[in-house]
């Protein structure tokens, strides 16, 4: 944890679904220091360091994915120092906001959305400096959720939950680009080097156990080829790489027999592979549902949101032990999804 001359310390940032709510720990202390009020269902946050803001993606106006009572569109700016909502993007005709990603050398935010009546699901892409809309990029799948871009910025990668490959987007030429054959699948990120894409699958729909082996799809960013899979004891929504290169995914631990519904998950866990996407170097438990992970800049520590127990797992990731778990939004209820880390300023 750094500060810097005002002894501002890095935080954490953390969304709570039913908050609805951005709450903001000290990343040293954990303690919390505010909370912050935005539209219902925020789902996901990116955080922008050249202009020292938050966005946060507004996706459904009640429920989640495949379970809602209508899409949201909203991103949500939030100054991250200040602490306060300072601009809400209308992303219409688009609508349910999810993944989130910044290309900071071309000032471009992207923002993945679902399919409407005319338009497959797609990739909007916002000036960043104005938030204004640049172009849409579709992905030719109706439910894209993640999405992640090479440290160049030259290539995207979508996954879709429904559609049986990961979508590749050229962002120099803003076209679709190709598809990589997967089972439906839900989490993904790129390695720092941009070698390679580690792509979370099959999808986990609650009704039963995955048809197929689950695991985390290694692809060649180069050649767009499935290298390998890495094999997980249960079904991964998240995946993270951090500034070493592990890859951390968080793993479902689901009691199929009682029906697979979101009560039905025990405490998961937070599965670390060796940078590259090597041997298992260690696994930690978390709290049930993991499904965001971040991980602060050195990659010394993890950060699981547990979106049915409400909380954040802390994991020092040299020892792979729990540092502390986070109560995030209402005590007791379920939420906790995105998460940014936020250095100091300076």
């Amino acid at each position: 944890m750094n500060t810097n001359a005002d002894s501002r310390p890095d935080v954490l940032a953390v969304v709570s679904q039913s908050g609805p709510t951005v709450t903001f720990f000290d990343a040293g202390t954990y303690e919390q220091l505010d909370v912050v009020e935005v539209p219902a269902q925020p789902h996901e946050l990116r955080f922008d360091a050249d202009r020292r803001l938050l966005y946060c993606a507004s996706t459904y106006v009640d429920g989640y994915y495949g379970a809602h009572r209508g899409r949201a569109r909203q991103i949500t700016v939030i100054d991250a120092d200040a602490r306060k909502v300072v601009d809400t993007v209308d992303l219409a005709p688009d609508h349910a906001p999810h993944g989130l990603a910044l290309d900071r050398e071309r000032s471009r935010l992207y923002v993945s959305v679902e399919a409407t009546a005319t338009e497959p699901g797609g990739v909007v892409i916002l000036d960043a400096d104005t938030r204004r809309r640049i172009g849409r990029i579709p992905v030719m799948a109706d439910g894209p959720h993640w999405f992640a871009i090479s440290p160049d910025g030259r290539r995207g990668w979508s996954t879709n939950k429904e559609a049986s490959f990961v979508s590749v987007l050229d962002l120099e030429r803003d076209e679709f680009a190709g598809r990589v054959a997967v089972p439906g699948s839900e989490g993904l990120d790129v390695s720092p080097d941009g070698r390679y894409v580690y792509v979370a699958a099959p999808k986990a729909d609650f009704a039963s156990a995955p048809a197929a082996q689950p695991g985390i799809r290694v692809i060649d960013a180069a050649t767009g080829e499935v290298e390998r899979v890495l094999p997980t004891g249960g079904v991964v929504f998240p995946v993270h790489t951090t500034a070493t290169g592990a890859v951390l995914t968080g793993e479902l631990r689901v009691d199929w027999g009682e029906g697979g519904t979101l009560g039905a998950q025990r405490d998961g866990v937070l599965t670390v592979f060796a940078p590259g996407g090597g041997e298992v170097v260690g696994q930690v438990p978390v709290g049930r549902f993991p499904l965001t992970i971040t991980s602060s800049p050195d990659g010394t520590v993890g950060y699981v949101a547990n979106v049915v127990s409400g909380t954040v797992t802390v994991v020092d990731l040299e020892r792979m032990d729990v540092i502390t778990t986070l109560e995030v939004g209402r005590k007791g209820e379920a939420g906790a999804h995105g998460l940014a880390y936020v250095p100091a300023a300076g």
